[in-house]
């Protein structure tokens, strides 16, 4: 795999840390440039001092729609082009919907649903001109089966599922991949809002992988040749339940 994106530009979302970090330092190691997007400008300017000058730290909040709208025109000004759009930026709400708070699901449907479809919107233009370009979006076993203790979270992992297997099919013709990476639980910041039971539970079980993990998957999409789409590759520990 070492170079086989030589020459590529990436752009990752939420890749200050977690699976985005991981799947950029993957990235970065294979020979690309890797324009990293994430809001937390101390944090991608640390991890981009430590990466060298292939990582680009680009600063926006995705939740800000005039930001996110300027996504590909940021990408291009850094770049100068964009063959990969990793649209991994997410976050979680889980636990009973009745003791959860309203603001806090819309602000999860707004970024894990709406920030990815306006993302990808703004950069399919770029890839059809180009007639070629891969475009992943992290997704979640929790877009598979629906998961009792997250039924808002399920439901916007759902929702991002079917809206990457409908874009894959309508850009085919133009030269764009288009897939998503499902992971069970993961050992990072989101985890923080699980509720306590499951984490103790599955720490326990040592049901949980690594963000690299993930990235070794997204890699794996990435380096097959043109004529094979990995449309969806659900990634899990194998002591997870369900």
């Amino acid at each position: 795999m070492q170079m086989r994106l030589e020459g590529k530009v990436a752009a990752v979302t939420g890749a200050a840390s977690g699976i985005g970090l991981a799947t950029a330092e993957a990235m970065l190691a294979a020979g690309a440039r890797v324009v990293m997007i994430d809001r937390d400008e101390r944090g991608l300017a640390a991890v981009c001092s430590r990466l060298g000058e292939g990582a680009i730290p680009l600063r926006i909040d995705l939740l800000q729609p005039e930001e996110c709208g300027a996504l590909l025109t940021g990408v291009l000004e850094s770049a100068g082009q964009l063959d990969i759009f990793f649209a991994n930026a997410g976050c979680y709400v889980g636990g009973d919907l009745v003791s959860s708070d309203s603001a806090a699901i819309d602000r999860m449907l707004n970024l894990n649903v709406n920030a990815v479809i306006k993302n990808v919107h703004s950069v399919l233009p770029h890839m059809i001109e180009r007639g070629a370009g891969d475009i992943v979006v992290t997704g979640s076993v929790a877009g598979h089966m629906p998961v009792a203790w997250e039924p808002a979270y399920s439901a916007s992992k759902w929702a991002i599922n079917c809206f990457v297997q409908t874009v894959r099919r309508q850009v085919i013709e133009h030269g764009v991949r288009v897939g998503a990476v499902s992971p069970g639980p993961v050992s990072s910041a989101l985890l923080a809002d699980w509720p306590e039971a499951n984490l103790k539970k599955a720490l326990a079980a040592g049901s949980l992988i690594e963000p690299a993990d993930v990235a070794d998957a997204v890699m794996y999409m990435l380096t097959r040749s043109r004529n094979i789409t990995i449309r969806d590759m659900i990634v899990l520990p194998t002591a997870f339940d369900m």
